[in-house]
């Protein structure tokens, strides 16, 4: 049987194997190429335990035990050291050169240097003892006649002393990392020692462990892989391994002695967060003879606590204050088939070692099952930990994009403590946008529920790489990370004071240029001034413009979807001040990358947004195969339009969602409906409610009115009762400025007599208090003898020749006129009368 016994820096796996005459096998796999290739062979029955080779392949190091003490007490050998340690040149196989010779047993360890350096004639080796020290060996080899490379000193090699008085170590291969603990007091300190291609280590962390030490015997994690040493010490030391992540992550995971039987106690200490949790886990049943040995994997964002047979535990390590962004699955969802060992090791990221059967896995989530456990889970917290997990771990798949909105979309109603639309529209721009940029997971936020705050952190001093990430988590905990987060909130305050100031400029808006824009806006003490709005604007037609001549899919959406690239000053009004404010928040923490980047951030943030609006429209749209047809205002909408239109209020309640809950993290409804969203919600709407409903809903925020619906509605329905009622109804509703511009496309009584009546309000509006002091001449082509209408008109013909701003002038037909006729056959209707 083959058995692994160490897993090097290059991904190359050494392992041995016993030999027909009893002989002891090493070799070496390589991950990439697929070979093997032998390196050396004992010609006796040796138990191997621990093996490394070093980069060039010249020299390989093997630590041994020569007998067992039942062979030691037969054969007296009291005098022959127990355990050996060689070191072996192998380039090719040559001389031979004892490293240690002692009764406690010694794991060794080659140093590599940084990927791509070419060979070198030095090499580093660490020699780990039982006796609770590490020293590293400092080897000098030289090249001979063909090719041939051996040792160049025949005495004593250089060596130093790394570390001693430990009770754990572990080797992190492939950053060539040195985590290790010693005892202080009541509580333990874990230590990291860097090792650097220019020879030189240092110290380069310490951290405090609540975590009492009372170990006799050393404890090693990846310095080899010898099962029968490593059960026999795991029963009497410390159970702890340390993960790190790309991201910065840094987390130790014990495994704590509990007194109470069939109970398991773990703990996960979040040094990247200044944070830590403990677990106790209640085993319905386990046999006596079972091991309670919790196993630890490195998932990268993922870590997970697993026991055989009983459960796995996936923790979240970028946000391990939200326990609900953990998964614990027990029973058939907690098997993993491959690993049904306690003995369980991971040498890096996504890769388990079984040290009982000396095998190695990949160890990866699988996104089908993910999928299937979200779809079929009945609780919310397993819903909201599997979709997320299903956005962070597999990083913008746009085929399980699509099939989670179909969940969503099929689940919208059985999710009751969390919004799924809200949930996916945030985690997915987390994770479009975070990797991009370093720092800029500090600043979006990843969730809409609220911040768990309570932390400790230390310290420590500042390096490159993992240490620079690491380092920058920790001071964002120190500056209470969850305040960095970009806030709609803050949004939302500008918004309301900036929409009370520019009301009226909106107004002025509709009939008049981007360019006439300071007439209006100097007519008033604004607080803004012009080139803060102008720029506003401006922002947000630029930045939906590149989203949609650099989005190709945009156009075949637009196709299947019937969104409208509408003018809506109010829209563009708060797509602008999201920009602008987006903008600062990264201005005033990212003033490293530079305006140009942040620009682009920016731009990305917003595409993205309108992209999975699109996306989620289009599946849905897809999903009940509906057309264009919906503007057809003359029929009742299906059954699939319905359900579209339930969907849509639901991405509309999602974002609305954030006034209940002031640390909520979403952008307001508005940003999501950009583009015709209004419109198209509107008009299912009219095709699908009852009239007392759509009004309730447009009452109550829930439809917005635009001018292209309304345009719509009034120009293509026929003036039944019914359809009077409707559109009398959705008039009346019309904020002012849209009123102006779209009553004129419903030529009814009805609706006249109201412009005329706006119309007379506008002008005595404009008349203020003065009063006419002098006879008014007869202006009109035909004189009413009416003498009331008389006095009206003459007054209104008079405000209208003093050169006021006429506030219909893109309406030519509504003038005095205009209101006499109306107010005429308004009356002689009243009368029964018919007028001429």
């Amino acid at each position: 049987a083959l058995y692994v016994v160490n897993v090097e820096r290059n991904g190359k796996i050494i392992y041995t194997w016993k030999g027909n005459q009893r002989s002891t096998h090493i070799g070496l796999y390589d991950l990439q190429t697929k070979q093997n290739e032998h390196l050396y062979m004992f010609e006796k029955n040796l138990h191997i335990i621990s093996c490394s080779i070093n980069n060039e392949r010249t020299l390989l190091a093997v630590s041994f035990c020569q007998y067992t003490e039942e062979e030691r007490a037969s054969q007296l050998l009291q005098s022959v050291p127990k355990y050996l340690t060689l070191l072996i040149e192998i380039h090719p196989i040559n001389n031979v050169r004892v490293l240690k010779a002692v009764d406690s047993c010694v794991r060794v360890q080659f140093l590599y240097p940084a990927e791509g350096r070419n060979a070198s004639r030095e090499s580093r080796l660490l020699l780990v003892s039982e006796d609770k020290y590490i020293e590293q060996f400092d080897i000098h080899v030289v090249a001979e006649e063909e090719h041939k490379v051996v040792i160049q000193k025949s005495g004593q090699l250089p060596r130093a002393k790394v570390v001693d008085d430990l009770v754990w170590a572990q080797w992190d291969m492939m950053e060539q990392r040195l985590f290790y603990i010693v005892p202080k007091e009541s509580k333990s300190t874990l230590r990291c020692v860097q090792f650097y291609p220019d020879e030189n280590f240092n110290s380069i962390l310490e951290s405090h462990l609540d975590i009492a030490v009372n170990d006799t015997q050393l404890k090693l994690v990846n310095f080899g892989y010898d099962y029968c040493q490593d059960q026999d010490v795991a029963s009497k030391s410390l159970d702890l391994q340390v993960f790190t992540s790309k991201a910065g992550g840094l987390c130790v995971c014990c495994s704590l002695v509990s007194d109470i039987p069939h109970e398991i106690i773990y703990s996960i200490y979040f040094l990247h967060k200044g944070y830590s949790k403990t677990f106790t886990v209640s085993l319905e049943r386990t046999e006596s003879h079972q091991l309670k040995e919790v196993a630890f994997m490195n998932l990268d964002y993922y870590v997970a606590a697993y026991l055989p047979g009983q459960f796995l535990h996936l923790l979240n390590i970028q946000h391990p204050d939200l326990l609900c962004y953990s998964l614990f699955l027990t029973g058939e969802d907690a098997r993993i088939d491959m690993l049904q060992n306690c003995s369980i090791r991971s040498p890096w990221v996504s890769t388990a070692l079984d040290c009982n059967a000396g095998s190695l896995y990949d160890v990866s989530i699988s996104d089908s099952a993910l999928l299937q456990f979200l779809q079929q889970s009945k609780r919310d917290c397993e819903r909201l930990a599997a979709l997320h997990c299903a956005l962070l771990y597999f990083q913008h798949t746009e085929d399980l994009e699509m099939q989670i909105i179909r969940w969503i979309s099929e689940n919208l109603s059985t999710c009751h403590s969390f919004d799924p639309i809200q949930e996916f529209i945030i985690a997915s721009l987390y994770c479009r946008m975070c990797p991009e940029t370093q720092n800029l997971d500090k600043l979006l936020p990843y969730t809409s529920l609220q911040d768990w705050i309570g932390v400790r952190w230390q310290l420590f001093q500042n390096s490159k790489g993992f240490w620079e990430k690491f380092n920058s988590n920790l001071e964002s905990v120190k500056y209470a990370e969850p305040h960095l987060h970009y806030h709609s909130n803050v949004l939302r305050r500008e918004w309301r004071n900036l929409s009370e100031e520019v009301r009226s400029i909106l107004f002025g808006l509709l009939f008049c240029s981007l360019g006439d824009f300071c007439l209006f806006t100097n007519q008033r003490e604004e607080r803004r001034t012009t080139a803060y709005l102008r720029n506003i604007f401006e922002n947000a037609k630029k930045y939906v413009l590149v989203y949609i001549i650099f989005t190709p899919s945009y156009f075949a959406q637009a196709r299947l979807v019937p969104l409208f690239e509408e003018e809506d000053y109010q829209q563009q009004l708060l797509m602008g001040l999201m920009v602008a404010q987006l903008k600062d928040h990264l201005m005033r923490h990212l003033q490293y990358v530079g305006k140009k980047k942040i620009d682009q951030i920016v731009l990305d943030y917003v595409a993205n947004l309108l992209n999975l609006v699109h996306r989620i429209m289009k599946e849905v749209w897809r999903r009940y195969q509906l057309h264009s047809c919906i503007f057809c205002f003359d029929e009742r909408g299906s059954a699939g339009e319905f359900a579209v239109f339930h969907i849509m209020s639901r991405i509309l309640e999602a974002a609305n969602g954030i006034e209940l809950e002031k640390k909520l993290h979403i952008v307001p409804n508005k940003f999501v409906s950009f583009i015709g969203f209004h419109t198209l919600h509107l008009g299912l709407g009219v095709r699908c409610l009852p009239l007392h409903t759509l009004l309730h809903y447009i009452d109550s925020g829930v439809l917005q009115l635009t001018e292209t619906c309304v345009r719509r509605l009034l120009k293509d329905l026929d003036d039944t009762e019914q359809n009077e009622k409707l559109k009398f109804s959705i008039v009346m509703r019309l904020p002012e400025a849209l009123g102006q511009k779209v009553r004129q496309y419903w030529n009814h009584p009805i609706n006249a007599n109201l412009i005329a009546r706006k119309y007379v309000k506008l002008l005595l509006e404009k008349l203020g208090n003065r009063q006419c002091g002098r006879p008014i001449p007869e202006t009109l082509s035909v004189p009413v003898e009416f003498l009331p209408l008389n006095y009206l008109t003459n007054m209104l013909a008079e405000i209208e020749n003093q050169g006021s701003v006429h506030p219909y002038e893109k309406q030519d037909h509504v003038n005095v006129r205009f209101v006499e006729e109306t107010a005429l056959k308004h009356t002689m209707t009243l009368l029964g009368l018919k007028y001429s």
